[in-house]
């Protein structure tokens, strides 16, 4: 009996990895694209009607993309990148630098007594004051911005609600496990912008919705409110504390994947991160697979060529990917144990722009991301690496 339940189980999971495949093979591609082009009008419509009483002055640009298994994900332009969140602080009659005798340029310094140094005294309280007010009004500045920035977000937050809710079914080839996400979270960080202008801190914006509960909306299971309810959101902003542990996890990856230790593919340049409030922290890593040696030719360094072609390299990189990928999981999940600072329901997000490999078949882009108890559990001995694992989440942007 035991064994005719064994053959029993065996067939149903042979029958439904079979019925995955035939749906998968089902995919209509220019269908899929079709949908997310009219998708993304449609999105940038209900953003822009957000704003009836407001111009933009430019187009609002969303980038849709679709992963097998995942859903389809709509990326908007990223924090101070859109037309009504975006401010430059330049000299206004409110910045007022007083440059007196003494002159913080110039280095000079006045003994105690004498009328030199009751003018230096006065000079320097001046400065002082000129300096106090000009923070007060960066100060002032940076709280309008913030409220801008604030009140585009919710406006933002209701029209991808709406949409997922409303227009979700747009999409017509999604499986009722995949999902709709609509982000501000694009490939790389904008840290420049807050060094050098007095910008207001980046948010991380992120509203997702499944196919089932779409489908139940439309079936009439479910009310408006309800469908609404159930749509998951997230809205925080960057932290400006320097957190030692996520220091040391990106200083740790910026040697790791170096060209004389990695394996796979390397990269040349800071791996930043951005921790964000009550999310986690994201990582962000640019990685290559060779340096080009002239129009036609390439160097291989973590695989030891020093001289292929580019159908050589190509191959290559495609074999090389999958263990990229699989390598990455498994030194975020050893080293990811350092983060002492993340909370157990904050995540660590590894956000990777992939080499260039044009009809290679791989993602543009990866995030990997995995919960912070989970990197505690498998440090603990709690968890076995292959079911730590198995925690990860993998999105993968559009092929190349």
């Amino acid at each position: 009996m035991k064994k005719i339940v064994n053959v029993m189980v065996g067939v149903v999971l042979a029958l439904f990895i079979l019925k995955a495949e035939v749906i998968a093979q089902k995919i209509d591609d220019q269908r899929m694209e079709r949908d997310i082009v009219v998708a993304e009008n449609v999105l940038g419509t209900l953003i822009k009607q957000q704003f009836e009483q407001q111009r933009m002055f430019f187009p609002l640009e969303i980038k849709g993309s679709y992963q097998p298994g995942y859903g389809v994900t709509f990326r908007l332009p990223a924090d101070f990148t859109t037309p009504i969140a975006f401010s430059i602080s330049g000299t206004t009659t409110n910045d007022v630098v007083i440059w007196g005798e003494r002159g913080a340029q110039s280095g000079v310094t006045y003994s105690v007594g004498g009328q030199r140094d009751r003018e230096a005294a006065v000079v320097e309280e001046r400065e002082d004051a000129a300096y106090k007010l000009k923070e007060k009004s960066k100060e002032k500045k940076r709280l309008d911005m913030d409220s801008v920035r604030d009140g585009y977000n919710l406006k933002v937050i209701e029209a991808a609600k709406s949409f997922i809710v409303d227009y979700g079914d747009f999409i017509t080839q999604l499986q009722p496990t995949e999902k709709i996400v609509i982000t501000n979270q694009g490939e790389q960080p904008r840290m420049w912008v807050g060094r050098y202008f007095n910008a207001p801190k980046r948010t991380h914006l992120s509203i997702e919705g499944t196919k089932t509960d779409i489908t139940l909306f439309k079936q009439g299971k479910l009310t408006r409110d309800q469908a609404l309810a159930k749509v998951k959101i997230i809205n925080t902003e960057a932290v400006d504390t320097v957190e030692p542990d996520m220091e040391l996890l990106s200083s740790i990856f910026n040697r790791l994947y170096r060209s004389d230790l990695s394996k796979t593919f390397f990269t040349e340049d800071n791996i930043y991160y951005e921790r964000l409030k009550d999310f986690g922290v994201i990582y962000y890593m640019q990685v290559y697979s060779g340096t080009r040696i002239d129009y036609a030719r390439y160097a291989m360094p973590t695989l030891g060529l020093n001289d292929v072609d580019q159908q050589t390299r190509d191959k290559k990189v495609k074999e090389i990917y999958p263990k990229f990928e699989q390598e990455l999981k498994e030194n975020i999940l050893e080293y990811g144990r350092t983060l002492k600072s993340l909370a157990d329901n904050e995540v660590v997000v590894f956000n990777v722009t992939l080499t260039k490999c044009k009809d290679c078949g791989i993602p543009a882009t990866l995030e990997v991301s995995v919960k912070g108890s989970v990197l505690k559990d498998f440090g603990s001995g709690k968890m076995e690496k292959n079911a730590a694992l198995n925690k990860f989440s993998l999105k993968k942007g559009a092929i190349q």
